[in-house]
């Protein structure tokens, strides 16, 4: 669930993991920074984009996260979030799994690709409704 930059996803997670769901957002810990981090620390090393993703760091990365969205009965997709929150929920959609938006109020936009969701909530309390189904 979520985004590294979100602070609403460790809470969603308590909440989930109070009503006895497993959740996965544990990579949260490393912080809002983690992403410009590890891409400095590939720089450093003289390392391309191309050869920093290519590598042992980011390949652990990658399986760790991969193994967690393989293992996901369902996944939720907490906005504001970025890139590869977005790309995560496209992995699930592909996997046939259940997936679901909570939004982050109105959005300026619309964006029509939002519909490939199970389902899209507004606030937690339906979110949560849709859940105990």
């Amino acid at each position: 669930i979520g985004s590294l930059r979100n602070p609403k996803v460790p809470k969603l997670g308590e909440e989930l993991r109070a009503e006895g769901y497993s959740v996965f957002e544990d990579w949260f810990s490393a912080g809002k920074d983690a992403d410009t981090h590890l891409w400095r620390y590939e720089q450093g090393r003289g390392h391309t984009y191309i050869e920093a993703l290519a590598g042992l760091a980011v390949g652990h990365i990658f399986e760790f996260d991969r193994k967690h969205l393989f293992e996901a009965d369902v996944g939720i997709l907490v906005l504001p979030a970025g890139k590869s929150g977005h790309l995560e929920l496209g992995v699930l959609i592909g996997q046939g799994k259940e997936t679901y938006i909570l939004l982050d109020g109105e959005p300026k936009r619309l964006d029509v690709m939002h519909r490939f969701a199970t389902g899209i909530f507004s606030n937690k309390k339906d979110l949560f409704a849709e859940l105990r189904k």
